[in-house]
């Protein structure tokens, strides 16, 4: 049996953060310069963060394919692992009650 390594989701998760705070950083320069409007009142940054979330989700949803592929495999194999190990355990208690 092999262990799980979970370099795969850490992976992933630091890309996602990658992406997200690049999204915010160009989001940010574009309402410096006035490209786009800025928000109502003083919710400014909050409508640069709501941006730059609508920005980077489809941005890692096809740029990060790959790796939540390999996520959702390690994730899949660990699941089935567990299933495998609680199945074992299950049948070893109604084989001592037997």
């Amino acid at each position: 049996m092999s262990v799980a390594n979970p370099g795969a989701t850490i992976r992933y998760t630091a890309m996602r953060i990658v992406i997200f705070m690049g999204s915010l950083v160009f989001c940010a320069v574009l309402v410096h310069f006035g490209i786009i409007p800025k928000g109502l009142g003083g919710s400014n940054f909050i409508w640069t963060i709501l941006l730059a979330l609508v920005i980077s989700a489809p941005l890692s949803f096809v740029l990060l394919r790959k790796q939540r592929d390999k996520m959702s495999e390690q994730l899949i194999n660990k699941v089935e692992q567990t299933k495998a190990k609680l199945e074992a355990n299950r049948t070893q208690e109604d084989g001592l009650t037997q």
